[in-house]
């Protein structure tokens, strides 16, 4: 499949999981969960412990300060309530499952097939006078960051006596297959329709 096309299909599950209710959203995340630790086991693990500081503050803030009826009956003022704990399940639910489609992603595509992607996507940026290649580069510079293993942050790159590698990117172009154009014809049939209704 071209890489363009996975890449906006990425984007369409990462958008539509924002919509789900919330016993379907339990089952999506297990599926997830057990695509990405089979697919992608240790960029998976090393996503979620990236997130994790994120996601303890989505609990504690839901949890916290969503006003509704308390968890520990005696002591109310300390207790989380029960509408905030289930927001926070919820909402730390769409972040993980966030998190596991981008580590599929970024396990099935190589490199070049993401650059290319992300160039054949923004291509028609380019009418407004957006650069295909810098929104292209900088996404991958943004996925290199999140996906790096040893962790050292930007602040890394800021060293004086720490040289950049230097890599040429290559943009690996494709041709979009029938069976992508006749998904994408009737996923924007499909747009159109409900939009219009």
């Amino acid at each position: 499949m071209h890489a363009g096309f996975l890449i906006l299909l990425w984007i369409a599950v990462v958008g539509a999981l924002q919509f789900l209710r919330p016993d379907l959203l339990v089952a999506v995340v297990a599926v997830l969960a057990a695509i990405a630790l089979w697919v992608a086991r240790a960029r998976t693990l090393r996503l979620l412990r990236r997130v994790r500081i994120l996601l303890v503050a989505i609990v504690v803030l839901f949890a916290g300060f969503t006003p509704g009826e308390a968890v520990l009956a005696d002591w109310p003022a300390l207790s989380p309530s029960r509408e905030g704990l289930l927001l926070a399940l919820e909402h730390a639910g769409r972040l993980v499952a966030v998190v596991f489609c981008v580590a599929i992603l970024l396990q099935k595509l190589s490199t070049d097939r993401l650059v290319g992607g992300l160039y054949a996507l923004s291509r028609p940026f380019a009418l407004v006078g957006l650069s295909s290649e810098r929104v292209a580069v900088r996404m991958l510079l943004v996925l290199r960051y999140v996906d790096d293993p040893q962790g050292r942050g930007w602040r890394h790159w800021l060293d004086d006596e720490v040289e950049a590698p230097a890599e040429t990117l290559h943009l690996q172009r494709e041709r979009l297959g029938t069976v992508e154009r006749v998904l994408l014809v009737t996923a924007l049939l499909t747009l159109a329709w409900w939009y219009a209704r």
